[in-house]
């Protein structure tokens, strides 16, 4: 008979002590990891020399597209507009009716003048609108006026050689004397009416003038071949004198107004052709004319006003579009340049970073200039022959071991001189 045993009980705190025991024998066995030595094997990078070269100058600038022209047309006339010929978009010829005024009263005020003309050309004794007086004494009032002055003249010298030899009546000499005085006065008379009456057919003329005018004003035309760039009128309305009607504009040639650095004024001439690229047609290049420079700087930006002409035959350039500009000019200057990839921007600042007896680096701060295709210029911070990084820039900085990879650098070599 097999005698069982009792278990023997363990107090539930004795467990958690000899728990903690066994976990701490168990982590001070084992074994501490080697820390791993830190890596000083040079960063592997490419590299490319301080080049000088003689390069023509190309000026480089931005500015904004405007019309050649833009003009609001404005009613002349006071009517109800009875038709409208044009609409946003449309391109209109010089010449091309854009509004119908109604013209009915206009029409009417017309006929009245033609027929006052008429009626004081007649009272001259002329016939067409456009006779004139060449001497106001061949009038028929005023040769009539001569011819009774003539006669009462005639008169009173016979009755004045009858009086002298005692056979006439003095009262028949005084009132031969009195009717010549009368002719004379209405002789003067005569003309000086017939002057007003001259005077006033001029005013006539030109009111009759002035009415065709306002007339002609019922149509309006187009002032120029342009493009409508507002409609501001519709079939009848009621416009007055001033009334916008459209706004048109002329964008052919286009102008290209850009802002310049004053250092390139010595540079930049009338005449000269450049390139002009927007990002509506990205690799295309327009062509342009300088048409005007601005004789005066822009003391805050330091920058001068210049216009350019870009032809714009098809339409295809709009007004207000941002555009950039490159300007061939005959500045001719040896200048550093260096690999665009071997600047990098920190900070507020570009940097470089100059590779010293080919081992370490040495981050310089410089000042760029112009870009030429793949290179930058720089004006400040390096020399020529210098040798600097096109690689890695993140990871570099002053003190920081490298290797030239000589493969990649010699392809990157040759890959300029083609570009070149």
């Amino acid at each position: 008979m097999q005698i069982q045993k009792a278990p023997v009980l363990v107090p539930a705190h004795l467990n958690i002590i000899i728990l903690a025991a066994l976990l701490l024998s168990t982590s001070c066995s084992k074994p501490q990891p080697v820390q791993a030595k830190q890596d000083n094997a040079p960063l592997p990078v490419t590299a490319a020399p301080v080049k000088a070269r003689e390069l023509r100058r190309t000026v480089q600038s931005v500015g904004t597209m405007f019309p050649f022209d833009e003009t609001v047309i404005s009613a002349e006339l006071e009517g109800r507009v009875v038709d409208v010929k044009a609409d946003l978009g449309d391109v209109v010829p010089k010449g091309a009716v854009l509004v119908n005024i109604s013209d009915e009263e206009q029409r009417y005020l017309l006929a009245q003048n033609e027929a006052a003309l008429r009626m004081s050309l007649e009272r001259v004794g002329l016939k067409e609108e456009h006779d004139r007086i060449k001497d106001i004494r061949e009038t028929s009032e005023v040769r009539r006026a001569q011819a009774d002055m003539f006669d009462a003249e005639q008169r009173y010298k016979r009755t004045k050689s009858l009086v002298d030899q005692g056979i006439g009546a003095q009262a028949d000499y005084d009132q031969a004397l009195a009717r010549l005085n009368s002719a004379k006065a209405a002789y003067e008379s005569a003309l000086n009416s017939t002057r007003n009456l001259v005077q006033d057919i001029e005013r006539q003329r030109a009111a009759l003038d002035l009415q065709r005018k306002k007339l002609r004003d019922a149509t309006v035309y187009a002032p120029f071949t342009g493009a409508v760039k507002d409609r501001q009128v519709n079939t009848g309305q009621y416009v007055r004198p001033n009334t916008p009607l459209f706004t048109l504009v002329k964008i052919d040639p286009i102008r290209l107004r850009l802002d310049v650095p004053e250092r390139f004024a010595p540079w930049i001439k009338a005449g000269q052709i450049m390139e002009v690229e927007v990002e509506a047609y990205q690799g295309r290049k327009f062509s342009g004319k300088v048409w005007r420079i601005s004789p005066t700087v822009d003391q805050t930006k330091r920058t001068f006003i210049v216009e350019a002409l870009v032809q714009n035959s098809k339409n295809e350039l709009k007004p207000g579009s941002y555009a950039r500009a490159l300007l061939p000019t005959d500045k001719n200057e040896r200048v550093l340049l260096v690999p665009v990839k071997a600047v990098t921007y920190i900070f507020g600042a570009n940097k470089t970073y100059v590779v010293r007896n080919g081992a370490t680096v040495e981050a310089r701060e410089v000042k760029v200039g112009d870009r030429f295709d793949n290179d930058v210029e720089i004006l400040e911070g390096l020399q020529e022959g210098d040798l600097v990084a096109t690689s890695q820039l993140s990871r570099l900085d002053t003190g920081v071991r490298v290797s030239i990879n000589q493969t990649e650098t010699a392809k990157e070599a040759s890959a300029a001189r083609k570009t070149d």
